[in-house]
């Protein structure tokens, strides 16, 4: 079975960052970077990495996949959003690589598809970090990565546990799926409801979205748009890996230390507050279009995506 000795990472914000710095320690490493001055930076003093873990590792950068060779894996590390843009540009590149699309929500690996033939791994992560500069990344939340082959492609599950191994070597945690789709919807339905119930409220993750002591208490909501994504992954035919309203419960409780101070703020809501598009699409609205594919009601996740993307549309005014 071919060793993975070489990576790319696309796209170098905080989950990018990580994947690099980590596998660089272990591997060649590369990372594909828009701005000429940010792959300069990156050349010239590596990429750091503090907080959950203390390592430096020497990144070779350039803002043209041309420029990097072939290698064995590439991870696409974008936000939903800048997925299609990511494909175009290795379009035509990494002819021997597996790639692995770490985005929120549903279809980023069917816009990998259209522009190669790699055999593509689908994958989820719940660590975050802070990226303090294009050198320096700050390792915050340490849980796993959860991956596994994308169902309508050609990558095996023996190829998930290679980059699985890989991951786990680094430091990093992850968990390889035969079948990622009960991970990926459980997932799915956690961030629909609180990435877009955040972005409307400006809350980040506070213990308030797991309250329902109250008729006005936010865990009513949050409670309810869960039960119903859950009708849709039903209809869709899948069994949820974990249940959406658990991990709510254990984040703000258990993960978050209980305390509002140090509550995550989620992407949506950082989106929303510098004005940049969202990954609602990818989150809320693919719930939507399930919904409506398989005839199932879903007016909370309908709501809540109009009102979103009408909240984008006020940036134009």
């Amino acid at each position: 079975m071919k060793t993975i000795a070489s990576i790319c990472v696309v796209g170098a914000g905080a989950i990018g960052s990580l994947f690099a710095g980590h596998l660089g320690t272990l591997c060649r490493a590369t990372v594909l970077v828009r701005r000429p001055e940010h792959a300069a930076e990156v050349n010239a003093r590596g990429l750091r990495v503090s907080g959950k873990s203390d390592l430096h590792a020497t990144i070779e950068a350039a803002t043209d996949p041309a420029a990097l060779g072939d290698v064995d894996l590439v991870i696409i590390a974008t936000k939903a959003t800048a997925v299609e843009a990511s494909a175009r540009a290795i379009a035509g590149h990494f002819p021997s690589a597996l790639v692995m699309t770490v985005q929120n929500g549903l279809g980023c690996e069917e816009v990998v598809a259209r522009h190669g033939d790699w055999p593509i791994i689908s994958a989820v992560t719940f660590m975050s970090g802070v990226r303090h500069s294009d050198v320096h990344v700050e390792y915050e939340l340490d849980t796993e990565t959860w991956m596994g082959p994308w169902a309508r492609g050609r990558a095996s599950y023996a190829d998930v546990q290679r980059v699985a191994a890989l991951v786990q070597r680094s430091g990093l945690k992850a968990r390889a799926f035969e079948d990622l789709l009960p991970a990926q919807w459980s997932k799915l339905l956690f961030n629909s409801s609180v990435n877009s119930i955040g972005a409307l409220t400006d809350l980040p993750h506070v213990r308030a979205f797991a309250a329902r002591e109250a008729l006005t208490d936010l865990g009513n909501l949050v409670f309810a748009m869960m039960e119903e994504g859950k009708r849709v992954a039903a209809a869709v035919g899948t069994t949820l890996y974990q249940d959406p309203w658990e991990m709510n419960v254990k984040a703000v409780s258990h993960g978050q230390t209980g305390n509002d101070e140090y509550a995550h703020v989620f992407s949506m809501l950082e989106d929303v507050r510098a004005r940049r598009s969202t990954e609602i699409d990818w989150l809320t609205g693919a719930v939507v279009r399930e919904a409506r594919r398989v005839g199932v009601p879903a007016p909370i996740h309908e709501t809540l995506y109009r009102l979103v993307k009408a909240r984008e549309q006020s940036w134009q005014r």
